[in-house]
């Protein structure tokens, strides 16, 4: 479960990126909503989507990544095959897609692409379309137990949702994100979220913030005879128990931080009891510890950055960027405040904050505000849609923070926060996926 912590510091340039960036080329839109284009290459590759092993299709806007590394680690703790498709990466283009269990190989992607490429023969198509039909074109023809596959963007018109009858599908919490191409409450997102129910399928749903949103979940899954199925989680010390209508067994604290991590595996289990494929509790608890899942709540303890603390500091690194993850991070603080039960110290909470300028500032740093010492702000690597550190300064001063200041990268960051304080804190990079994947590339 560790390769895709395993990435090298600075990627050597592979045969796959010449191709990949030619597929950037092909449409002048980076997300174009619509399913015409998919339809027509797979039909040029003779349908991979229809030749895959039992799916577990996966939308929402928080913790659908977290559910399918809990799905993957469960399902291989039983000794399945597990085919895998997420986005986006962090360091490289290959943690999209695992073969059997495996990240797949350079020369092997790079292979498909280029047939994709051909299929494709010049016609608009977008990116992360051309990708996705490379990533069934490889599931269609390596033998596995099943695919986990997770939405990009929305569901109705996410490229992955050509898969006519999937064995399973989830929603995880909707919150506020893309809305541009979703819309701007709750219950829109909801409906385009929904659009990845099939008649007939069962259908696991998470909690979500606002009842409307669970409404219209409900409703389009009713529409359709998409069964719905009940299941819980109870947090208990130590870990919580789960029960539905086919499984009632206690089970031990996720491996992946935070307590949202326990509604994610909640989804996760549930899902797995409407798989062709055999579970069992004890194969559940092992993928419960063994998961993995780079950027969410993730101690950093080796690496330079890492190594760089003085005594008793920590480093965590979370890739969040919305109103739930500062809510979730929020809730966090609040548990680090009163010390941990495994005898984590209540640490000051200092901040290394950057945001993409498509993303709303206050929605996510507004909740994790009361609770921070200080917050240095940075602006994240090579991506001209960040906001800079002077702008992410302000957004910190609007929201009570009172010690914030600017830095030209993480590590000066990190070593003006070290440098200011006597004690012993706890530090967070945070506030989005790229400016993790760029301090997973840098820490090694």
């Amino acid at each position: 479960m560790t390769d895709a912590l395993r990435l090298p510091v600075r990627p050597a340039a592979s045969r796959s990126d010449p191709v990949l960036d030619r597929l950037k080329g092909l449409h002048p839109k980076v997300i174009d909503l619509s399913l015409e284009r998919m339809h027509r290459l797979l039909a040029a590759l003779g349908h991979p989507e229809a030749k895959l092993p039992p799916v577990v299709h996966v939308a929402g806007t928080n913790g659908k990544g977290s559910t399918v590394a809990f799905l993957r680690a469960m399902l291989e703790a039983a000794g399945y095959r597990v085919h895998v498709y997420t986005s986006p990466h962090l360091v490289r283009f290959h943690e999209r897609i695992r073969l059997a269990g495996r990240l797949i190989d350079d020369d092997h992607l790079a292979a498909l692409l280029e047939e994709c490429e051909v299929a494709n023969a010049g016609n608009p198509i977008t990116f992360f379309e051309v990708t996705t039909v490379a990533a069934f074109l490889a599931f269609s023809r390596v033998p596995a137990d099943v695919v986990l596959l997770e939405t990009g963007l929305g569901g109705r018109l996410d490229a992955t949702n050509v898969v006519d009858r999937p064995a399973v599908t989830a929603v995880t919490r909707i919150s506020y994100d893309h809305r541009q191409f979703l819309g701007d409450s709750l219950l829109e997102i909801a409906c385009e979220k929904a659009g990845i129910f099939k008649p007939g399928v069962p259908v696991v749903l998470a909690p979500q913030p606002e009842a409307a949103a669970l409404k219209a979940l409900k409703l389009r899954a009713n529409a359709i005879a998409a069964p719905i199925q009940p299941w819980s989680v109870e947090e208990r010390p130590g870990g919580f128990r789960f029960e539905s209508a086919k499984r009632q067994v206690d089970l031990p604290q996720p491996g992946l931080a935070g307590a949202h991590q326990i509604t994610n595996a909640g989804v996760a289990i549930a899902c797995l009891d409407h798989l062709p494929l055999v579970v069992d509790d004890e194969a559940v608890r092992r993928g419960l510890a063994a998961v993995e899942w780079p950027a969410r709540l993730q101690r950093l303890t080796r690496g330079p950055l890492a190594e760089s603390l003085p005594l008793g500091w920590e480093l965590w690194l979370d890739g969040g960027h919305n109103d739930s993850a500062g809510e979730v991070l929020a809730r966090q603080a609040v548990d680090w405040s009163r010390g941990q039960p495994d005898g984590g110290l209540a640490l000051p909470l200092l901040l290394i904050y950057g945001m993409l300028s498509s993303k709303d500032p206050f929605e996510f740093l507004g909740p994790l505000a009361p609770f921070t010492h200080a917050l240095r702000a940075v602006a994240i690597p090579g991506e001209e849609a960040s906001f800079t550190a002077e702008e992410s300064c302000e957004t910190a001063k609007l929201c009570g923070i009172r010690d914030h200041g600017a830095a030209d990268g993480v590590d000066t960051a990190l070593a003006d926060l070290t440098g200011s304080r006597q004690g012993p804190a706890r530090v967070l990079i945070c506030g989005s996926l790229y400016l993790a994947g760029s301090v997973l590339a840098e820490n090694g």
